[in-house]
């Protein structure tokens, strides 16, 4: 089990518009494919403008098929194009939990899953 973290930074005052973009064009679709974010943050002190957003997977089998799956969605594609204009970088990073972590992370993604 792992998380993956996207920390994606956004051009300077576009977090608002990002937000409400994605509440209203992507979220939807993007939970149907991969579930509850384990968290979905936007930075207010340190490097600003950059949004933070947690992913649970079993395994990398597991991501790789629920990440295909997403990307041939014509909805997500659709909502990318506009996305994508204020997003001006990408860093991705696999997080493996501690075990003496894995306990609490599987019930919180159990908690998320019955809502």
């Amino acid at each position: 089990m792992f998380v993956e973290q996207r920390v994606y930074t956004l051009k300077p005052g576009a977090t608002p518009a990002f937000l409400d973009y994605y509440e209203q064009n992507g979220r939807a679709v993007q939970i149907g494919h991969l579930g509850n974010p384990v968290g979905y943050y936007s930075t207010e002190i340190g490097p600003l403008n950059q949004m933070v957003m947690s992913w649970y997977y079993a395994s990398l089998d597991e991501r790789t098929r629920k990440r295909q799956q997403l990307a041939s969605d014509p909805e997500w594609m659709a909502y990318l194009k506009h996305a994508r204009e204020w997003v001006t970088t990408q860093h991705t990073t696999i997080l493996k939990p501690a075990p003496f972590f894995t306990e609490h992370l599987q019930a919180y993604i159990h908690r998320g899953r019955k809502s």
